[in-house]
């Protein structure tokens, strides 16, 4: 059972903690720090992650560990590879937090735009799955979208995913399973609004390896406070957990080894079927699995001659990678993810081979390049291939003092969590570094929209590429 498994993992959180702290692994060790996943070509997670994931305490107890890049930084407990769903509906759910859990607090959205979401469950007919090929391919998917009034706030995270992906964060922050309400946390988007009339610009995010969806929702919240409908994309089998319609829990299913192109060939045909189901709801049909009721005129305000795409690492590529084989996707932003991961030689890689004529952003940080320097298009070889071959507008902009985990919700979540209790210095440094955190939300909101603003909507935003914000560099 669900409670079974995450309670077997906490238990064994003080004893693996304590190992962990002999063998180095929480600092003091002096090693090279392994790289955030999917931007430098490894899987692996930062020490201090690895040391406290269940994952690891998992395997110190002779219990099957999952994949470890499910727990960078933050990760769950899952299934060995070949056992598939988890099923908690039914099942004694983990005791409410307590009182004095930590309740989650996110930036409201900038923009003129209330926000509202929903989401759809879309299966794929005739694509067996490739990480359980006994199953038909299908995802779960939310819509963001500028709506008109104010209402019930969603869930930041579906209640099974934010149990799974609660007990991991407890790990990594060595905090007590049930210190901080993930269940109970809600967004900024409120479920089910009224649209707002209209047509609007679609963009499609792609979360890092491992990552729920829900994890980068105070930006998909702006872009849709600005008038974007966002479409956020969980990878099944492959995310630490997806829950479906009535409770069922799909945790994260993969080989021990030898994933990567696959992982990446994947997520192409993942969002290519997104677009294509898109393509039926502006037509008038609801491509929901079992047709539940949608917004009314959602389908209507969608401008699908305007579609970008942008992700936060494996996310990133993913975006180079769909432009690389759909011309629906007129421009698209990556956002620290390696290009050539899985690849020996970049030059082999068809997006990086073949560049794109088509607008594309290329955003990293100071730490999370080649042995640990920045992550530009002068230190990577995946991104100079890259920028060498294409022909359309580019930038390349850098967080110097930011991390990998700065693009996503962990560069609010982590400076909120330090109002109430001690972050693991290790953990801060390696997720989003030492840059001001209002100073990166600053950068976010401007340059993301800006960009999406300048080349779907065609308006010029040249007073926002010639001076760099703070915390930003323009890499030239």
């Amino acid at each position: 059972m669900l409670t079974r498994r995450l309670l077997l993992t906490t238990a064994l959180l003080t004893p693996a903690a304590r190992a962990a702290q002999s063998s180095g692994l929480l600092g003091g060790g002096g090693g090279a720090q392994p790289p955030a996943p999917w931007t430098t070509g490894s899987a692996a997670v930062t020490p201090s992650a690895a040391a406290l994931t269940p994952g690891t305490l998992a395997r110190s107890a002779g219990v099957a560990a999952p994949h470890a890049a499910a727990f960078a930084p933050f990760g769950a407990p899952t299934t060995a590879p070949g056992a598939t769903t988890l099923t908690p509906a039914g099942a004694t759910r983990l005791r409410p937090p307590a009182r004095t859990a930590v309740q989650l607090r996110f930036p409201r959205p900038t923009g003129p735009f209330p926000v509202g979401t929903t989401e759809l469950h879309l299966v794929d007919e005739g694509r067996a799955d490739p990480w359980v090929p006994s199953r038909t391919r299908e995802l779960m998917v939310s819509v963001w979208y500028p709506a008109q009034a104010v209402g019930e706030r969603a869930a930041y995270l579906p209640p099974g995913t934010a149990e799974v992906y609660g007990a991991g964060a407890a790990s990594a922050l060595q905090q007590p399973v049930g210190s901080i309400d993930w269940v109970g946390a809600r967004s900024h988007g409120v479920l089910m609004a009224p649209v707002r009339r209209g047509r609007y610009p679609v963009v499609v995010f792609s979360p890092g390896f491992g990552v729920p969806r829900g994890l980068a929702s105070v930006i998909v919240a702006e872009l849709a406070s600005r008038g974007y409908v966002v479409v956020t994309v969980d990878h099944t089998y492959e995310a630490a957990a997806v829950e479906f319609p009535g409770g069922r829990l799909e945790v994260q299913t993969l080989p021990a080894t030898g994933y990567a192109l696959t992982a990446r060939a994947t997520r192409i045909a993942d969002v290519r079927f997104v677009l294509d189901q898109l393509t039926k709801l502006a037509r008038g049909t609801n491509p929901d699995a079992a047709h539940r009721r949608l917004p009314d005129g959602l389908g209507q305000i969608l401008d699908l001659r305007k579609i970008g795409a942008f992700g936060h690492s494996a996310g990133g590529i993913t975006a180079a990678d769909v432009m690389d084989v759909d011309r629906r996707v007129r421009a698209g932003i990556d956002l620290d993810g390696q290009l050539g991961y899985g690849y020996p030689d970049p030059a082999s890689v068809p997006a990086v081979k073949h560049g794109t004529d088509r607008p594309f952003l290329l955003f990293g940080t100071g730490g999370t390049g080649p042995n640990g320097g920045p992550m530009t298009h002068h230190t990577e070889p995946s991104w100079r291939m890259f920028w060498e071959n294409s022909t359309g507008w580019q930038r390349d902009l850098n967080l110097p003092n930011g991390r990998h985990y700065s693009f996503i919700d962990h560069q609010v979540l982590i400076p909120w969590f330090q109002r109430f209790f001690t972050v693991p210095p290790e953990l801060i440094a390696n997720t989003i570094g030492s840059a001001d955190p209002a100073a990166v939300l600053r950068a976010l909101r401007t340059y993301i929209p800006a960009f999406f603003d300048q080349h779907l909507r065609q308006h010029p935003q040249y007073g926002v590429w010639r001076h760099a914000l703070p915390e930003t560099t323009f890499i030239r």
